[in-house]
């Protein structure tokens, strides 16, 4: 079992997932964001790569591309990251990127790459499933999970081939729009995930405006196998950009608390 499906299934309880965009607001703060989300308890980490037209991110997100190009970030330095993180931690690494950036490096040697740096997942945000092909059989021969998005407008027909052809787990998005954070969850996400939870066995992490512990608790409570926060720990980051430590402590904090609901009511 690949380790992404290993940790769902050895954890026995929800996961909580955290993103973060690499260098974001440079290579050392965000090696050192990621090991303290570890510390703090995230089971997977979803690691943005920086492209200058992020068109499912919000605003918080695309302040956070805008700072980690102007440091210069490539996709080198996102493997760079992740062979980093290798030397403290073993959690799963998944990354959110957009299809310029993997057929600019083409296909094989992207996915290649990101195998050997310690990379256990992909997911290409604007690829749809009907033209994935290439990439499919390239993720297979490298190993490595390739994660669609599903959304409440998804049709019958690509939800089939969606759940024929994910690995590792389906992202559900939990609203029409961007990503950034909401203060309530709408109330038809939960009927969201408990339509997808009757379609397919497979782990089910949903994202965009997930934000608190009270929004994760909800959701495993409908279902869902993992949440995955990102504005609110890319807000943290921008807010403590210049002060690394008090960065450190407070996304430590963060993940501690929204690891907690992962041990709530519906989350053991």
């Amino acid at each position: 079992m690949r380790r992404i499906g290993e940790t769902f299934t050895s954890a026995g309880r929800p996961l909580f997932i955290a993103f973060i965009v690499a260098c974001d607001p440079d290579f050392e703060s965000s090696v050192a964001a990621a090991r303290a989300l570890v510390e703090g308890g995230a089971d997977i980490i979803e690691l943005g790569v920086p492209f200058s037209d992020p068109v499912a991110d919000g605003p918080v997100i695309q302040r956070a591309d805008v700072r980690a190009l102007a440091a210069g970030a490539t996709p080198d330095s996102v493997f760079e990251i992740v062979r980093r993180m290798r030397l403290f931690s073993t959690v799963p690494v998944v990354l959110l990127t957009y299809y310029n950036i993997v057929h600019h490096r083409g296909i094989s040697r992207f996915y290649r790459e990101a195998g050997e740096a310690g990379v256990d997942g992909i997911l290409i945000a604007d690829m749809p499933v009907e033209e994935s092909g290439p990439v499919m059989k390239v993720a297979e021969k490298t190993g490595i999970d390739q994660i669609f998005m599903v959304c409440e407008t998804t049709s019958p027909e690509r939800l089939e081939q969606i759940l024929k052809n994910a690995r590792g787990f389906i992202y559900l998005v939990s609203h029409m729009g961007v990503t950034g954070v909401l203060p309530a969850l709408p109330h038809g996400a939960m009927a969201f995930v408990r339509y997808i939870r009757e379609k397919t066995h497979m782990p089910l992490a949903v994202g965009f405006g997930v934000a608190t512990p009270a929004h994760a608790a909800e959701l495993y409570n409908a279902g869902a196998d993992a949440a995955i926060a990102g504005s609110a720990i890319v807000s943290i980051i921008e807010k403590h950009r210049d002060d690394m430590e008090s960065m450190k402590k407070a996304l430590k904090n963060y993940a501690i608390s929204m690891r907690a609901a992962t041990n709530g009511p519906g989350g053991a």
